[in-house]
């Protein structure tokens, strides 16, 4: 029998906007492209893989955000390479914390969070 999945906790959230920033990024590298479904899959992979459970209304709200903060990213002139995109992650492609990118997308992310502009779904 499966382990019922935990509801993903404040510091839980910051990780997974985090991860889905740091993939919308690589996947903009990528393919130029800005990738709704991408963002939704990598959503669906990191819950999983961390046995987490989030509201349709949590990873609504956490894939527009991951989006904008993408864009922001770029706006200010922070171009992704396809080299950068490799940094962001492990091999097991999970978020490569030692890396100086993932580390001040994380920085945002935490900041976005913490001012509000994101209220959690019941």
């Amino acid at each position: 029998m499966p382990r019922p999945r935990q509801s993903i906790s404040p510091a839980a959230r910051t990780h997974l906007l985090c991860y889905l920033v740091s993939s919308a990024l690589a996947s903009h590298a990528l393919t130029k492209t800005w990738r709704v479904d991408y963002v939704v899959e990598s959503a669906r992979i990191w819950l999983a893989r961390n046995m987490l459970s989030a509201s349709w209304l949590d990873r609504l709200m956490l894939g527009q955000m991951a989006l904008k903060l993408s864009r922001e990213h770029l706006a200010a002139s922070h171009a992704v390479r396809q080299s950068d995109a490799l940094t962001l992650f492990t091999n097991e492609l999970t978020l490569n914390y030692q890396s100086p990118l993932v580390g001040h997308i994380w920085q945002r992310c935490s900041d976005a969070l913490k001012t509000g502009s994101y209220r959690a779904g019941a």
